[in-house]
């Protein structure tokens, strides 16, 4: 796949631009007429997953139907998104997608098996999350310029786990490795949650982790949170500093996740998703339980979330040149 910018095709404008006009009966009487799936495209147990089974468990409820989470990982989420580009858009089959599977992948993979842009329809941004500079506790270092220092004086040795090549987290561990010029070994796994196990188990060094899936054992001990890697601290975590504050001016690398329908998927459908979506996403308890696992809420329209997707693909594509990774 080419390496440049899509544009959203005529059919998506017409399906945003529609997205506010009253819904129709279809959606309302015949959806939905069996359980629906949310695809998620990486292992169980990591941040994707962990907002999937959230957004699904009062997605249930809203629609009074049963919605089920299926995990298929693999390619940095481009096994499962491509899965969902080739379903049909009736809104049975939806993705839990990532700043990976629509503002990366495409500039990382000399083959990708869908298009970010004309083979989906932007239902919602979910959730802002920025990732976590997290450290096995037997390491030496406690701060980011100790860790540089450590790097340094040990070229090669020091390694940091992350949930696949190309993930967010590992451009995170790259931008790091770029911007502090020093020498580290990437371990990449099929998700958060083994490269996290692995990490608890001392197998690995540190990780740029998803708040979410690391927010637990931040809290119990088991990790010790270095710094984020967002442009402001995290409000769960007011004592942890930026990466930038902490010796490394300029660096901001935020995840984001969101949900997508298939292409094909009607502009009522997409709006009544959307409504259903937004509603979930302003119930306190849904907003506080986000923020408890280290996730902001981003609530916003189909036409708001192609907007930002478009954005945020045009600055990582810079971030990939720069770090030189591909894959095929």
């Amino acid at each position: 796949m080419k390496t440049t910018m899509h544009t959203i095709n005529r059919r998506q404008l017409l399906a945003l631009s529609a997205s506010t006009v009253v819904l129709p009966a279809f959606a309302q009487s015949k959806y939905p007429s069996k359980p629906v799936t949310i695809l998620v495209p990486f292992a169980a147990g990591g941040t994707t997953d962990i907002l999937g089974r959230l957004i699904g468990r009062h997605l249930a409820t809203r629609l009074g139907g049963s919605v089920i989470i299926d995990n298929k990982p693999g390619a940095g989420g481009g096994v499962g998104a491509s899965m969902v580009a080739k379903a049909a858009g009736d809104g049975h089959t939806l993705l839990m997608g990532t700043i990976g599977t629509h503002a990366i992948n495409q500039y990382l993979y000399k083959k990708l098996a869908y298009d970010p842009f004309k083979d989906f329809a932007p239902v919602s941004l979910v959730a802002m999350v920025p990732n976590v500079l997290v450290v096995h506790p037997s390491q030496p270092f406690k701060t980011v310029k100790e860790m540089i220092a450590y790097a340094k004086a040990n070229p090669g040795k020091l390694n940091y786990a992350s949930a696949g090549n190309g993930t967010s987290i590992h451009l995170s561990g790259a931008m790091f490795e770029q911007m502090a010029q020093v020498d580290m070994v990437h371990v990449p796994y099929k998700g958060s949650a083994p490269a996290v196990a692995d990490l608890l188990a001392g197998q690995t060094n540190c990780m740029f982790d998803n708040l979410p899936s690391s927010m637990p054992h931040i809290k119990s001990g088991a990790l010790r949170a270095i710094a984020v890697t967002s442009g402001q601290r995290f409000p769960a975590l007011p004592h942890v500093p930026t990466i930038a504050e902490s010796g490394l001016p300029g660096y901001d690398a935020t995840s984001w996740f969101g949900l997508w329908a298939p292409a094909s998927t009607p502009a009522d459908l997409v709006a009544r998703l959307n409504q259903e979506i937004n509603k979930i996403l302003s119930l306190p308890e849904v907003k506080q339980t986000m923020l408890d696992q280290g996730a902001e809420a981003a609530p916003d329209t189909p036409q708001q979330f192609a907007a930002f997707i478009q954005s945020e693909a045009a600055k990582w594509s810079k971030v990939v040149k720069a770090a030189n990774v591909q894959l095929d």
